[in-house]
C-alpha cells in the first residue's frame, strides 16, 4: 500500500509525458496510448528463438532454422519486433544514453512475461565486455533488467557471469560471422545454484549471444535458459 501512495503521489507531481511524442503517458508509463498502440508486435514467431513466421503461425511452432540447428536455449520472449518506434527507443538508450527509456522497456517487457513466462529462479543480463563498458558507461541490458527483476520480483545476478572476449560490433556481420565472432566470448565465474535462468538483452538478432551463453550455463548445470529480449529484429 506504502509503494502504491508513492507512486500516486510521483505521478501527481511529475506526471508520465510520452517519450516518443511528448503527450501524456498512459497507465504510469512514459508513453501514450496512441504510441503504444503502434509498436509492432511479435506474437506470431518460433517460440524457441522468437522469429516471427511467415505464414504466421496458429500455434507454438518451430521455425527452420530451429529445426535444423537446435539453439542452447530452450524458449525466448520478445514481445515487439525491432522496427519503428520499438528500434527508436533502444537505439536511444543504447547509444544515446537515454536512461528513462529502460525504465519504459523493462515495464513493458515485464508486463508481456507477467501473462506468458515460466518464472526463472534468477535474470543474468547478457554482460558486456569492460571495454565496451567504459566506451558507453552503462550496460543497457542491466539498465532494463532492473525495472523487470523489481516489477516482477525475480533476483538478477551481474557477478556469475563474465564476457571476457571483446567482441566488434556485430551489425554489420552475417550470421554465421556473428555465431563466429561469440565463440568462447563467454566464462562462468562463480558456482551457480539456479536451475532456470532468463537471459535477458534488448534485442535479438541471430540468438547467436543467447546460444553462447547458453552453451556455459548448461555446462554449469543450469537446467534450462529462456532468453527475454524487448525486441526481435
Amino acid at each position: 500500500m506504502g509503494y502504491n501512495w508513492i507512486n500516486i503521489i510521483q505521478d501527481y507531481l511529475l506526471p508520465p509525458t510520452c517519450i516518443l511524442c511528448g503527450n501524456a503517458g498512459s497507465q504510469g508509463r512514459d508513453l501514450c496510448a496512441a504510441c503504444y498502440r503502434r509498436l509492432l508486435r511479435n506474437d506470431l514467431c518460433c517460440y524457441r528463438c522468437a522469429e516471427t513466421l511467415e505464414p504466421p503461425a496458429t500455434s507454438p511452432m518451430l521455425c527452420g532454422r530451429c529445426l535444423s540447428s537446435t539453439p542452447a536455449f530452450d524458449e525466448t520472449y520478445a514481445p515487439f519486433i525491432y522496427q519503428g518506434e520499438m528500434r527508436h527507443l533502444i537505439t536511444s538508450l543504447k547509444f544515446g544514453a537515454h536512461y528513462k527509456n529502460a525504465r519504459l522497456l523493462g515495464l513493458l517487457l515485464a508486463e508481456h512475461l507477467q501473462a506468458t513466462a515460466q518464472r526463472p529462479d534468477l535474470i543474468l543480463p547478457v554482460p558486456l565486455h569492460k571495454a565496451r563498458y567504459r566506451e558507453r558507461g552503462f550496460n543497457q541490458a542491466i539498465e532494463i533488467a532492473k525495472t523487470v527483476s523489481r516489477e516482477l520480483h525475480i533476483p538478477l545476478d551481474l557477478n556469475s557471469c563474465h564476457r571476457h572476449k571483446d567482441t566488434p560490433h556485430q551489425t554489420a556481420l552475417t550470421a554465421k560471422q556473428r555465431s563466429k565472432n561469440m565463440k568462447q566470448a563467454f566464462s562462468i565465474t562463480k558456482p551457480i545454484q539456479a536451475q532456470h535462468i532468463a537471459l535477458l538483452d534488448d534485442v535479438m538478432t541471430t540468438g547467436s549471444t543467447a546460444h553462447e551463453l547458453a552453451v556455459i550455463l548448461k555446462k554449469a548445470g543450469v537446467s534450462r535458459v529462456d532468453v527475454w529480449v524487448c525486441a526481435r529484429a
